[in-house]
């Protein structure tokens, strides 16, 4: 199988290579990633000046690989249009240091390269460590290639991607595999006002997160129970009860 990996943290970031590495050993990869930390860019592509793609050596290994001054989404959109000859079986994009969970994905760049590749028709997905601490990347990667196993067989609906969160335990202490709805997940934002030497005011983004109850099958209870938590995602936003509704309103101009 073809497989493209990209992800948010950078083509150097520890978690792409372990992903990459293992899916080598049985799948013909591409990675083709950001050049630089790009988390939390959302679906933004670029359109306004020209994206440069630098072939490089992939640390250690002999995986084709492109550096490119873009979004993650930008690299995917390259990768199948500009850069492959073959539309690639898959798109993984991962493995992220942190998690990707509730409506943090309306927000996360690793999420929105597997979007990218759903929206282009490929079997795509979004894998995250569920914590910054203490990260094993083998047991993402390894569930990474279960996962491809799984939807060599059993095809994703049109317009859909699966999310992962995997716990950052032991394996030995990983508790299976929960099916999960997106949780909630809000801050408490601050921003942090300075002056800079010119005398211009900036702010830096703060915050911390919001403890809120959760829904029994939400991914935020899987992965802190310990449990890998796959949360199917459709990228179409309509809510199709309200559109119903909103319909007897006969609203007229």
């Amino acid at each position: 199988m073809k497989v493209v990996v990209a992800n948010d943290d950078g083509i150097f970031a520890e978690g792409i290579y372990k992903l990459a590495k293992k899916l080598s050993v049985k799948h013909e990869v591409f990675v083709v990633a950001p050049d630089r930390q790009r988390s939390a860019t959302g679906h933004g592509i670029t359109m306004h000046h020209p994206l440069r793609a630098n072939k490089i050596k992939f640390f250690d290994t002999d995986i084709l690989a492109w550096s490119i001054d873009g979004t993650p989404a930008d690299c995917i959109k390259l990768a199948i249009e500009g850069i492959l000859k073959d539309k690639p079986d898959f798109v993984i994009s991962g493995i992220n240091d942190g998690p990707n969970l509730g409506t943090d994905v309306l927000y996360s760049g690793t999420v929105s390269a597997a979007m990218e590749g759903a929206i282009h028709g490929i079997q795509s997905m979004a894998i995250s460590m569920a914590d910054t601490q203490n990260i094993d990347y083998d047991i993402g990667a390894e569930f990474a290639n279960i996962m491809i196993d799984n939807l060599t067989y059993n095809k994703l609906p049109k317009d859909t991607l699966l999310n992962i969160n995997v716990p950052t335990c032991n394996k030995k202490e990983v508790k299976g595999v929960k099916i999960t709805t997106l949780g909630a997940r809000k801050y408490k934002n601050t921003f942090i006002k300075r002056v800079d030497p010119r005398g211009q005011d900036y702010y830096w983004l703060g915050g911390e997160l919001i403890q809120e109850d959760q829904n029994e099958d939400s991914d935020v209870n899987s992965v802190k129970d310990n449990y890998i938590s796959v949360t199917p995602i459709h990228y179409d936003l309509t809510d199709y009860d309200l559109n119903k509704i909103i319909r007897k309103w006969n609203i007229k101009f």
